[in-house]
């Protein structure tokens, strides 16, 4: 039974993903990251180890059916981001327990992930395709131009966004979520 409830949480983040990406209009859905943050973050107290590596898989394999063009690099971030997640909640030793989870850790630990996968996606659209040898192979339309202000944007957006991302999920967590086992 444990392993159909692991199935389900995992099928259910990663559809909520889905739709979050791809049914909203373009600016909304980059604003919808949060969502994606605190689902990867549940996944990962659900589901120790791994949990957020599964739903970012379910998520962008979902997402990238839908964009055929882009559905390798949409599949790999969303895995990527959910491997960042993983990785930092084990580093900051942040674990879904019965007794709740520190806020403080978690805050840091999303606030991290979501600025490396924000600075990993922004240099492989905007930065990496300026350099000579690339800029011939790539799609015009695909790619943003570089500014400063776009850079600052990213920097400061990251972390705030994964730092209100990882609030919101202790709070989940700590006052509704930390008595259900899976």
């Amino acid at each position: 039974m444990q392993r159909l409830q692991r199935l389900f949480i995992i099928a259910l983040f990663g559809a909520i993903i889905f739709v979050a990406n791809v049914f909203l209009p373009p600016p909304i859905n980059y604003l919808m990251i949060v969502v994606q943050a605190v689902l990867l973050a549940l996944g990962a107290l659900f589901i120790h180890k791994v949990g957020a590596m599964y739903v970012g898989a379910v998520g962008g394999l979902l997402t990238a059916l839908i964009s055929p063009a882009l559905g390798p690099l949409t599949f790999f971030f969303a895995f990527l981001y959910g491997a960042f997640v993983d990785a930092f909640l084990f580093i900051f030793k942040v674990k879904g327990e019965r007794d709740g989870v520190n806020r403080n850790r978690l805050i840091a630990a999303m606030g991290l992930s979501t600025l490396l996968i924000a600075v990993t996606t922004y240099s492989v659209f905007a930065v990496i395709p300026q350099s000579e040898d690339i800029a011939k192979f790539t799609y015009l339309g695909l790619f943003l131009q570089r500014s400063p202000m776009i850079d600052i944007l990213v920097l400061f957006m990251g972390p705030a966004t994964g730092a209100t991302a990882g609030y919101a999920t202790a709070y989940l967590w700590n006052k509704y979520l930390r008595h259900i086992s899976v």
